[in-house]
C-alpha cells in the first residue's frame, strides 16, 4: 500500500516565495519551519489510523515526493543532504517521536534531558553535551510529550502538570509542563539499552571486581535481603536489573514500580505498576496497595524498584515473615543515610511505633546495602557493600565487608582507585556455606587488593 492510496488530497496552494537565509540560525529555524510545514500538511490530509499500519519502507517513498514537490512550490534551494535530513525527519514525526528518534536510536546515549523546544542535551558515559537538534515549538514538544504518555495511560494537562511514563524498551519518562514549568515544556528520559546489562559488562566497564561480584550473586542466590543504595543516576535500577539475574529460573517473582522498567530475563515473573488517580481523583493504585497485594500472590521473590514512601513499612514487614530474598533500591548517599530515609519512610505510615522497634525492625529484616555511586569522571562504581549487624542499644550496627579507595584523578581526569576487603567476615557467611556455596579463605582478607 502507498501513502498516496491513502491520502483524500494533499495541494501545495500556499504562494510562491524564496526563502533568504542570512545566517546559520536563520537557516537552522528556515529548516524547522519547512519541516513544520509539510508534516502539518500531511497529517491534515491523511488517515492516521492506515499509516500506523504501513512500514517504514513503504511511506519513505511517498514523503520523498511531496518534499521534492513542496520544496519546488516554494523555491526553496536546500543540498542533498539537507532534503535527506528533513523526509527522515517528517517520517520520524510521522511514525515516531519526532526528534528524539534519532538520539532514542543512539546506544550510546544513557539520557535524553529537554529544556523546552530549544535545548536539548544528551549524557553519554557520564558526560553531558548538547544535541544538534530541536523541536518546532514548545506545543510541537508537548505533542511528542502527550504521544509518549498514551501509550501508557497517563495524561498531564494544566490540572496535573508532572507525570511519569515509559517508553516500549522500558526507558523512563518525566515530563513537566507549565504551569508548574515556568520556561515551558521538560522533558527527560532515563535510556535503557535494548539488551540488558549482565554482570560481566559491570566487570568490563570496572564498575565491581569479578571475586566481589560473584559474592554479590552467592549473596542474591542464597536469599539474602539486599537493598541498593545511591544517587540520581548512580546506577541503582542497572544493577538490581543485573542482581536480578541470579534468582533461580524456577522461583515466582513479583515486581513492584512506579514506573516498569526492569527487564528480567526470567519467565516466571509477574509485573506490576502503580497507577495515578484519574480527573476524578479516584482510582489511584499506590505501591503501598501492590506490595500488600503481592503477599497474596505466592511470591518467592519481592522486587520493589525503589522504596520511596510509606510502603517501606509494609516491605520490612515482608521481609521479617519470610519472605526472604527480596531486592530494592533507594535514594541515599551512604548505607547510613539510607537507614535513616527507611525510618522517615515508615513514619509516613502515621503508625506511631517507638524509636527502638522500628529499628529492630529494619536491622532484623534487611541483610546488606550496597553502596553505589556516580564518580567525578562520569564512571559509576559499587563504592561499599555493608552488612547490617543488628542493634547496638539504639543505634542499628552496620560493618563494612567491601570498599572502593580512591586514590587520585589522572592526567585524563578518570578517577583512579582500587576496591578491597575490609578484613570483616559477615555474620552471614555461614548461612551462604549452608546454602552450598563455598567461600574463598581469603576473599575477606585485609590483605586482599581488587584492583
Amino acid at each position: 500500500m502507498a501513502l498516496k492510496d491513502i491520502m483524500v488530497k494533499l495541494e501545495m496552494n500556499s504562494p510562491n516565495q524564496t526563502w533568504v537565509s542570512e545566517s546559520a540560525s536563520d537557516k537552522n529555524d528556515l529548516f524547522y519551519k519547512i519541516k513544520h510545514r509539510i508534516h502539518g500538511r500531511i497529517v491534515e490530509e491523511i488517515n492516521l489510523a492506515v499509516l500506523d499500519e504501513m512500514s517504514h519502507e513503504e511511506v519513505k517513498p511517498e514523503v520523498s515526493r511531496i518534499v521534492e514537490r513542496f520544496l519546488e512550490d516554494e523555491k526553496v534551494l536546500l543540498n542533498v543532504g539537507e532534503r535527506r535530513t528533513l523526509v527522515e525527519e517528517i517520517l520520524d514525526e510521522l511514525m515516531g517521536l519526532g526528534p528524539l528518534e534519532p538520539l532514542l536510536k543512539d546506544d550510546s546515549i544513557s539520557d535524553i534531558l529537554c529544556n523546552t523546544y530549544l535545548n536539548v542535551y544528551v549524557e553519554r558515559m557520564g558526560i553531558l553535551e548538547k544535541a544538534n537538534c530541536r523541536f518546532a515549538d514548545n506545543a510541537h514538544l508537548l505533542n511528542i510529550i502527550d504521544r509518549i504518555i498514551s501509550r501508557v495511560g497517563r495524561r498531564v494537562d494544566e490540572s496535573s502538570p508532572m507525570v511519569d511514563a515509559r517508553l516500549p524498551d522500558g526507558s523512563r519518562v518525566n515530563a513537566i509542563i507549565p504551569p508548574a514549568a515556568i520556561d515551558g515544556p521538560l522533558l527527560s528520559i532515563r535510556r535503557f539499552g535494548a539488551k540488558p546489562l549482565r554482570m560481566e559488562d559491570l566487570i568490563n566497564y570496572k564498575a565491581i571486581n569479578s571475586e566481589i561480584a560473584e559474592f554479590l550473586a552467592d549473596c542474591v542466590q542464597a536469599k539474602l535481603n539486599v537493598m541498593i543504595s545511591g544517587g540520581t543516576g548512580s546506577g541503582k535500577t542497572t544493577l538490581l536489573n543485573v542482581l536480578s539475574g541470579f534468582i533461580p529460573s524456577k522461583e515466582r517473582i513479583v515486581t513492584i514500580e512506579d514506573s516498569a522498567e526492569l527487564q528480567l530475563q526470567q519467565k516466571h515473573v509477574v509485573r506490576l505498576e502503580v497507577r495515578p488517580p484519574s480527573i476524578e481523583g479516584s482510582g489511584e493504585i499506590t505501591q503501598r496497595d501492590l506490595v500488600r497485594n503481592s503477599l497474596r500472590m505466592r511470591p518467592d521473590r519481592i522486587i520493589i524498584g525503589e522504596v520511596r514512601g510509606p510502603e517501606s513499612f509494609d516491605m520490612l514487614q515482608a521481609m521479617n515473615t519470610g519472605h526472604e530474598g527480596s531486592l530494592t533500591t533507594i535514594h541515599a548517599n551512604t548505607p547510613r543515610d539510607s537507614l535513616t530515609r527507611l525510618e522517615s519512610m515508615i513514619l509516613q505510615t502515621g503508625i506511631n511505633l517507638p524509636e527502638r522497634a522500628m529499628r529492630f525492625m529494619v536491622s532484623s529484616a534487611l541483610d546488606l546495602i550496597i553502596q553505589v555511586a556516580r564518580l567525578t569522571d562520569g564512571s559509576r562504581k559499587i563504592v561499599s557493600v555493608s552488612e547490617l549487624v543488628g542493634m547496638e542499644g539504639n543505634i542499628i550496627t552496620l560493618q563494612e565487608i567491601f570498599v572502593f579507595e580512591k586514590r587520585g584523578i589522572d592526567k585524563k581526569g578518570q578517577v583512579m582507585g582500587r576496591f578491597r576487603a575490609t578484613g570483616i567476615r559477615p555474620n552471614f557467611a555461614d548461612r551462604l556455606e549452608l546454602s552450598g556455596i563455598k567461600i574463598p579463605d581469603d576473599l575477606f582478607s585485609p590483605e586482599k587488593v581488587y584492583e
